[in-house]
């Protein structure tokens, strides 16, 4: 009894000095942004080395973690860090529900942290952790595994994690660079929204065995190091262990990544103790932003404009720069090629490279190409890029950029000095001369437009052909136009996801065009209509359907389209009739993948399609295929399927991540498609066949049990193919449906892979997590 009363007191007093501290929060507390007599602004650790709750940022105040024990209050957690800042009218509230929200004057609610089941308590602890609790007292959120831009002793990142720099010291909002602890073991640097690839990557360090079990450590001392099980690979030393010394790890907006000390006993300033190596000041990539490079001086970097170019902010020169001048023409004589010398760039070359040519040779073939705007030139090569320009920096290297930039002709000066003369006398003759011509000249274009519009009255259909031809972009039609166009929408010629495609005729018959009637448009959406249209009109690609016109008559929304003769991919893949040679088939899968690069990488806004399948590829008279429905996803309510989560496309293609909760949406959906699509042409059969024995119903692990087993021969049949070809296309297409989205290759990619002029790993099982070289 003695025992058991002695236990009660002593729980009593910690519960007591546990509250005291405020180190326990319990449902019903909250938070303000100021502090008075009645609440708090915070919730500190035990010590109050740390707390939680709202700081100050710009005009507003932001939720996080934060040294509150010292003299230089220091961030280190942010929660919805890319949320502006709110006022001082908010409420941090620990609701009785156990969530954890914040809640405007107006009684608006935004979590703050998602656990996966109901919360009963908080604490903050000594160790910078925030942790939330369900009722058996166990951990089911932590700030500690949802990190932003900090690492702190004891917390580790696991592979995948990620610490994302802020914007700058004063702006917790997500920057332009990442640290990834990587599935191969290594810590490595990025910018942000870059694929994980080594061109992409400036600094890295890594540790050998068991990649999966990888991870970054910080020990209070200061001891930064990569763990498994097999060892330890250390990045700083650490080993002081003097008393009031603090440490730190954080991704700067800088793109460095560096170990920070604090000396509690001086009440200093944050001291670096060891930074990432090898490291230049300009080499993070894109530190300077678009059309801009980064220059050394003075043992800092500074950033500086490309040839004809400004910069957008010239007090934030990191935003990067924009041409000084309109682009007009591509007329001979309008441009001159400037020079950017020893600056290298990503390599984003839209056409083969020209060898064995000189610098004088390379700017010439780029100002005869309308399409390039930017050449690079070494060793004898010379890359023709179109704008922006990204990731530039000096350094001493051979290479050199050659940028178009617009010039002034003879003609062009004469002209400008004939109008500054005109500014500067006062001719009564000159001026009576203008303002007559000006009379003539508003004659006769009032003149012109009053025939046209006497004319235009009197067109019909028929002449719409040369019109659609001539025009640059996508046509408005009316809805009376395309009916006539279709006669009543009579012949169907298919169905889909987005609406039914009619048949139509234009120009007396002499051009056939698809008009597809579209399904479930947002409402209201009349102007995102017409810009949508306008971006999908400027595609202009062999692989990519043509759009001609569009409809926004009213409720009617329509679409019209180059027509393909030959139907889809999917009339003749599976059609044994219509079966393509396997010539034929890998010009297909070639031509799949040229089309979705366009769209992931040339134009721009980027598009995903978000359903890639046979359906959606058409065949024209020549078998060249072309991706039809890109970009309609953005037209659409994402609810295309029948289930609950809001995927868009169609089953048996769906990218895993669609059923991921919280997990984000990238252009490597489609390259999951693809990989299906792949399958699917390569056999000549539907990725699912419930009409075939068990073990062969699902068409990519059936393949990929032949692949492990060595049997692939099996599958050929009495087919002849190049085999070689065909165990490389088959290991494209596995790489490309993995289910981890960061694996995946890019499109870029999966081009030079099946064109055979990239190496190509051997698979994993799809299901694996194994990274890819």
């Amino acid at each position: 009894m003695a025992t058991t009363f002695l236990f009660l007191l002593l729980s009593a007093i910690f519960i007591a000095k546990a509250q005291q501290g405020q180190s326990i929060v319990n449902p019903g507390s909250f938070l303000t942004p100021t502090t008075t007599t009645t609440t708090n602004s915070s919730w500190p650790s035990p010590s109050g080395r740390y707390a939680f709750g709202f700081y100050k940022q710009g005009n507003g105040y932001v939720v996080g973690v934060f040294f509150a024990g010292i003299l230089e209050k220091t961030v280190v957690w942010t929660a919805n860090r890319d949320d502006p800042p709110v006022s001082a009218a908010v409420t941090l509230n620990f609701t009785s529900d156990g969530r954890l929200v914040l809640q405007s004057a107006q009684g608006t609610t935004k979590s703050v942290a998602v656990p996966g089941e109901t919360a009963s308590s908080a604490s903050m602890l000594d160790t910078g952790n925030f942790v939330v609790y369900n009722s058996d007292n166990q951990s089911i959120w932590e700030s500690f595994q949802n990190p932003t831009d900090t690492l702190l002793p004891t917390q580790q990142l696991f592979y995948d994690d990620v610490l994302d720099s802020s914007v700058s010291e004063s702006n917790q909002s997500t920057g332009r660079f990442r640290a990834i602890m990587q599935q191969d073991g290594f810590i490595a640097l990025y910018p942000i929204g870059t694929p994980y690839y080594i061109e992409y990557g400036y600094w890295s360090k890594g540790i050998q065995g068991p990649r999966l079990n990888a991870t970054l450590n910080l020990d209070v001392d200061g001891h930064l190091y990569l763990a498994n099980g097999n060892g330890i690979v250390t990045i700083s030393a650490g080993g002081n262990s003097t008393k009031g010394l603090l440490y730190r790890l954080r991704m700067d907006d800088d793109g460095f990544l560096r170990l920070y000390s604090y000396n509690t006993n001086q009440n200093g300033d944050w001291d670096v103790t060891w930074s990432a190596d090898s490291i230049g000041k300009c080499d993070p990539k894109g530190l300077c932003g678009l059309n801009a490079f980064c220059v050394i001086n003075d043992q800092q970097y500074n950033c500086t404009c490309l040839p004809g170019f400004a910069f957008v902010d010239e007090s934030k020169r990191t935003l990067g720069c924009e041409r000084n001048f309109t682009v007009d023409n591509c007329k001979e004589g309008t441009y001159v090629m400037e020079e950017a010398a020893n600056t290298v760039w990503e390599n984003d070359t839209y056409s083969l490279p020209l060898f064995s040519s000189n610098l004088e040779d390379c700017k010439i073939s780029c100002l005869q190409d309308c399409n390039c705007e930017a050449a690079l030139f070494k060793d004898g090569a010379c890359r023709k890029q179109r704008l922006p320009m990204r990731f530039g920096r000096r350094q001493s290297d051979s290479s050199v950029a050659l940028i178009k930039v617009i010039t002034s002709t003879p003609s062009t000066n004469r002209t400008m000095t004939i109008e500054r003369k005109k500014e500067l006398r006062v001719d009564i003759l000159i001026v009576s001369i203008t303002l007559v011509a000006f009379a003539f000249i508003v004659l006769a274009i009032s003149g012109f437009v009053i025939y046209r519009s006497h004319v235009s009255k009197h067109e019909n259909v028929s002449n719409m052909g040369k019109f659609v031809d001539e025009d640059v972009g996508p046509r408005s039609f009316t809805y009376v136009e395309l009916e006539k166009m279709t006669d009543g929408f009579k012949e169907e010629l298919g169905r889909g996801a987005f609406g039914i495609v009619y048949k139509g005729m234009i120009g007396n018959g002499q051009k056939i065009v698809a008009v597809k009637r579209l399904e479930k448009l947002l409402a209201d959406r009349e102007r995102e209509f017409q810009t949508e249209m306008k971006v999908i009109g400027k595609t202009h690609h062999r692989n990519l359907i043509r759009l001609l016109g569009y409809c926004h008559d009213g409720p009617n929304r329509l679409l019209v389209y180059e027509y393909m003769c030959n139907g889809s991919l999917a009339d003749i893949l599976f059609t044994p009739k219509k079966k393509p040679s396997w010539d034929e088939r890998r010009g297909i899968a070639c031509n799949i993948a040229r089309g979705i690069l366009y769209l992931h990488e040339e134009c721009m806004p980027q598009i995903i399609h978000c359903d890639i399948k046979p359906q959606n590829i058409l065949m024209d008279e020549n078998r060249c295929a072309k991706l039809s429905d890109f970009g309609l996803a953005k037209l659409l309510k994402p609810d295309q399927s029948q289930t609950s989560t809001n995927i868009r496309g169609t089953r048996g293609y769906v990218a895993p991540e669609w059923h991921r909760r919280n997990c984000p949406v990238t252009v490597k959906v489609d390259v999951y498609s693809f990989g299906i699509v792949l399958l699917e042409i390569i056999f000549c059969r539907r990725s699912v066949d419930s009409n075939l024995p068990e073990e062969e119903a699902i068409l990519e692990e059936w393949v990929y049990s032949c692949f492990e087993c060595g049997e692939l021969d099996k599958l050929i049949n009495d087919e002849e193919v190049d085999k070689r070809q065909f165990e490389r296309m088959v290991k494209v297409a596995f790489w490309c449906i993995l289910e981890e989205p960061s694996l995946r290759p890019s499109m870029k990619k999966v081009l030079l892979m099946l064109e055979g002029t990239a190496d190509i790993p051997v698979p994993p099982n799809p299901t694996s997590v194994i990274s890819m070289i």
